[in-house]
Order: structure tokens, then sequence, then C-alpha cells
């Protein structure tokens, strides 16, 4: 049961990234084509989660918090509130600075805003639908994780700006989205089923935003797919 939890926690760390030749953002429109292969590792996440959610005293997400309160009973953070939305603040950030980002200002703030809205909207109508109480007892807003849903969706956010540019933040990314993951679950608020079903919404979420977006602000010359 245990090297089943521990397989399910190094879930939290897999992510999908490509990498292309890097490009001047102000003269081409970049358009991210949808491919069935972009869906495993979301898709993935997200049945792992809806299969962990077993409810028996044995079920992987219990053993998970056993282990938790024997060990770690005490713990306590807040800091994974702020640093769910740490990737967005890197990517502005990196922009401010001059290290300009794959997508110009305008449809990025638009795909990302589309992307936020998506994930908010299913982590939410879940919650109403499962009713899942929390490992805490405090209430019944477990399932999924809307903090790990967060910090997927901005870490998918980071990479697609700036994974051409800098072929190592994928990895920084998703190590910061897969630490806010842990925390939920140190902090005793979810369960390991949460936060995978979260992980696995927060990439679908922002990279359906990118697939779908039309780019219609800005003026660019040329269009580039990937």
């Amino acid at each position: 049961m245990k090297k089943q939890a521990c397989a399910c926690l190094y879930l939290l760390l897999l992510f999908q990234c490509g990498y292309t030749q890097q490009t001047d953002s102000s003269l081409i429109v970049p358009h991210y084509r949808f491919s069935v292969r972009q869906l495993n590792v979301p898709v993935t996440l997200a049945l792992m989660g809806v299969f962990t959610d077993g409810n028996g005293k044995e079920s992987i997400k219990n053993e998970i918090v056993e282990e938790r309160n024997e060990h770690m009973q005490g713990f306590r953070t807040s800091i994974d509130n702020y640093l769910q939305y740490s990737p967005i603040a890197i990517a502005y950030g990196l922009d401010a600075m001059g290290i300009k980002s794959k997508t110009d200002f305008a449809n990025r703030t638009a795909i990302l805003l589309k992307g936020e809205l998506l994930m908010f909207g299913t982590v939410t109508l879940l919650k109403n639908t499962t009713h899942q109480l929390r490992p805490d007892g405090s209430n019944y807003n477990s399932f999924p994780s809307g903090h790990t849903a967060q910090a997927f969706a901005a870490a998918t956010f980071l990479s697609q700006e700036y994974q051409d540019r800098f072929p190592w933040m994928p990895y920084a990314a998703y190590g910061l989205a897969s630490t806010v993951g842990m925390m939920r679950m140190a902090n005793n608020r979810h369960y390991i089923s949460d936060v995978l079903l979260g992980a696995g919404i927060g990439i679908l979420s922002m990279k359906a935003s990118y697939w779908t977006h039309q780019y219609k602000w800005g003026k660019k010359t040329k269009k580039l797919i990937y």
C-alpha cells in the first residue's frame, strides 16, 4: 500500500512539455495546436485522482492521511496559499524585466483569464457535486483540491510562455505546483486523490485555453504552429 502511495505522489512531478525553436514574439502569432498526446499527463493524473478516491479505511488516501497524522500531526503552514500563484507572478515579472514571453501581453492575459475561469468553474462544480469531507473534518469541499488546480494551471501558463527560452522552466514551474499539492496534504486539508485530480484539471484547463485562443489582439505578421 505504501508503494502505491509513493507512486501516486510521484505522479505529481510528471508533466508534459515540448521544445520548439526560440522565436521573436514581436513577429509571430504562436498557435498551439491540439494533439491527443498532450492529454496523456493531465488525463492520467485526473484518472488516478478518481481511482484513489476510495473511502475505505485501507484506501490509499486514508493510508497517507494516517501516516501524516502519525509523523507530522502538528504541521501547519500557509505558504501554499501564496505559492499557488507564484508561476503567474514569475511570468509577468520576467516580462517586466525585459525577458519577453512567447505571447504578447494582451493575448497572454486573455489566455490566462480563460484558463483560470475554466479551472475555477470545473473545480467548483466538482466540489459541490461530490461533497467530500476534508481529512481534517473542517468542511465538505475536499474533492478536488482548488489550490493544486490553481498551482498547476499557473505552472502550465509559465511553462508554455517560457519553455522555449528556458528549457528548464517546466521543471521549475511544475516543481512549484507539486510542492503546493504536497503542502495541501501535509496541512491535512486534502487527500492524495484531491491533489491528483486538481493537478489534472489545472493542466488541462490552461492547455485548453491555449488550444482555443483566437489571437484577436495585437498586430502580428506571421503565424507559428506548436
